[in-house]
């Protein structure tokens, strides 16, 4: 088993669930009394909020980099950062180590393209729909991004900032986000990515007649193949 490091806190409810699952999954994969090897750095994620929207991604950047060096010293054989928004600084973790980065486009695109769809909508933070780190990166494997229009890009991200972050999870909340993705149903949508790691604690299968994607659980088999298989 390699030692899996992760960048979490942003935010530190995604990233519990990303250290249950984890452990979950090399139980289930291993039995008995088997768990992960994990390093965890968790970050402020006020500090790197602010960064975020002030637009100082190359501090944010040096501060991921850093990070990935000292999990790296500390004994970690691969680097996964929690978050899909924070893997607009990916250039610089994957820089700063000799170790891979296993980035959530590569995890993302791998299940969207083995579940035989092709064009699927991405929810996540304002910066995720938005800016292009991510939509080219599925792009370029082969994937077709649909993203809401602007006035719905704005209530994806609020509910993520404003609720979801601080772990607050309401039915009303929910139903706007099912709104979002019948808006964009006429679009020939055939699954929806939710791409933001907390997404996954308000909108589940049962509450979506298309497939879902959590890049959350998605992230975590792929940083488990690497783990028990490589």
């Amino acid at each position: 088993m390699k030692c899996i490091g992760i960048i979490g806190g942003i935010s530190w409810e995604s990233t519990a669930h990303y250290y249950a699952a984890l452990n979950e999954g090399v139980k289930n994969r291993l039995g008995g009394l088997h768990s992960a090897q994990i390093l965890l750095w968790s970050v402020d994620f006020a500090e790197i909020e602010e960064l975020q929207r002030t637009g100082e991604w190359e501090r944010a950047g040096e501060i991921f980099a850093d990070v990935a060096k000292r999990l790296e010293g500390a004994g970690a054989e691969c680097i996964v950062i929690a978050a899909n928004t924070m893997h607009k600084v990916a250039d610089y973790v994957t820089k700063s180590v000799s170790v891979p980065l296993l980035h959530i486009g590569d995890a993302t695109a791998k299940a969207v393209l083995s579940a035989m769809k092709n064009n699927v909508l991405l929810l996540g933070t304002r910066y995720t729909m938005e800016q292009p780190f991510l939509k080219e990166w599925l792009t370029s494997k082969g994937l077709h991004i649909v993203v809401p229009d602007d006035d719905d890009i704005l209530v994806v991200n609020q509910i993520i900032y404003d609720e979801l972050c601080l772990g607050v999870v309401t039915d009303e909340s929910r139903h706007r986000l099912l709104d979002v993705i019948s808006r964009n149903k006429q679009r020939g949508i055939e699954g929806v990515i939710l791409g933001c790691t907390e997404l996954g604690m308000i909108l589940e299968p049962q509450h979506v007649d298309l497939q879902l994607f959590d890049t959350t659980a998605i992230h975590v088999d792929f940083a488990l193949d690497f783990s028990l298989n490589s």
